[in-house]
């Protein structure tokens, strides 16, 4: 009976061992035949229907492929042996694009969580490093947006661009989320962005808690040379909301006048001083940031919503964002999310974190710039009583 128990002992570690045997080549053969179709997914929407490219990866093939090889260029990504730098891209591109999780790009690409999110990061760090090449200051010309035009030119001839905070929800510890609170109650993290009139980008400073003051992070930022703010031309400014000093290089609305442009509709939409004109027209100007800011949030849907990801990747997708924005703006003037915002004026309803404070802030002014508002608005005035069809 001993000698009996012990070949079947045998036989079941023979069948064992089969049985591992055939299921491990079953599954490499298996495993061989997704391989071949890892890239098959791509393949089909560079070889397929444009528009369905594009809605796919968020900018029009030509654009895509250029900005492939500016990365490979410069030697910022790499080829592997199991993904071109194509499909690292268009990965990255798919997620924020469409918020998808890594789960949903495993199926899609065929390839495994750890992959995927090691060749995510590698891109994101990788457009990281474009950010200085692709975030330019503007020249020092009056922006064709304003030359020319009978309500701007020549009064804001010398505004360069339009400076805001930009609010995206953010995903933080429960021991952070006080700081990350903002006024509407929202867990998100503030961003320091300034644009051109052309709805570029020109600088960009995420990662600031949701209750910091906007004005509070633009005083740092000056203060920091590190953070490298472009340099505000000598006679040159920005434009800026009420929750900003009205100071050299920054100049804001006067403040307890009416600003916002759906306070100038109906039976009082006539402005009835210099400084409520200098606001609508201020208003009407400084709307670019807020387009700029919609057309990167419609084009991007992860910005959106408050990504699970560590707050660092978080801080550097809003950055990344921007870099492909501007990527596409100078490469395709035609793109179609550009064409809509372009177009779009601003909404009925402008944007409650500015409206707050807009009639009690701007208190802090030095006299160089109070002098210079004073003097648009009252020529500015001047020219309106004599023109009543031009305000």
């Amino acid at each position: 009976m001993d000698d009996y128990d012990l070949e079947l002992d045998e036989l079941e570690l023979v069948a064992a061992a089969t049985g591992y045997y055939c299921y491990s080549k079953n599954s490499k053969q298996i495993s061989r035949k997704r391989s071949h179709s890892k890239s098959e997914f791509l393949n089909d929407l560079l070889d397929g229907d444009d528009d369905q490219f594009c809605e796919m990866f968020r900018m029009d093939k030509h654009v895509f492929y250029k900005f492939c090889e500016i990365l490979r260029q410069k030697d910022l990504l790499h080829d592997t042996s199991g993904m071109k730098i194509e499909e690292q891209v268009a990965i990255f591109l798919n997620v924020i694009g469409h918020n998808e999780r890594t789960r949903v790009i495993q199926e899609r690409y065929q390839h495994s969580g750890e992959t995927i999110s090691r060749h995510f990061n590698n891109v994101l760090k990788a457009i990281k490093s474009l950010s200085r090449e692709l975030l330019q200051p503007p020249d020092h010309t009056t922006p064709s947006h304003i030359f020319g035009n009978a309500r701007f030119d020549p009064y804001f001839k010398d505004c360069i661009g339009a400076i805001d905070g930009m609010h995206i929800p953010a995903h933080v510890p429960a021991k952070d989320q006080s700081r990350f609170r903002n006024r509407k109650g929202v867990l998100s993290q503030s961003a320091l962005v300034a644009c051109t009139f052309d709805l570029q980008f020109i600088f960009v400073y995420p990662g600031w808690e949701g209750s910091a003051a906007d004005s509070h992070v633009l005083r740092t930022v000056l203060d920091d040379p590190d953070q490298n703010f472009p340099q505000v031309p000598e006679g040159k400014y920005y434009l800026v909301d009420g929750e900003y000093s009205n100071i050299e290089g920054f100049i804001s609305p006067f403040p307890g006048v009416r600003y916002h442009l759906h306070e100038f509709k109906g039976a009082n939409r006539q402005p009835r001083s210099a400084q409520e004109l200098f606001n609508h027209r201020h208003a009407s100007l400084r709307d670019v940031i807020q387009r700029c800011c919609d057309c990167l949030k419609a084009r991007f849907p992860i910005l959106q919503l408050a990504p699970p990801y560590a707050f660092p990747t978080q801080r550097d997708l809003i950055l990344a964002a921007c870099v492909i924005h501007n990527h596409i703006r100078r490469e395709e003037r035609n793109d179609w999310l550009f064409n809509i915002f372009e177009k779009k004026g601003l909404e009925e309803e402008d944007d409650m974190e500015d409206e707050s404070d807009t009639q009690s802030t701007s208190l802090m002014q030095d006299q160089s710039a109070f002098l210079l508002r004073n003097s648009i608005a009252s020529t500015m005035w001047s020219n309106f009583m004599n023109e009543w069809d031009t305000w």
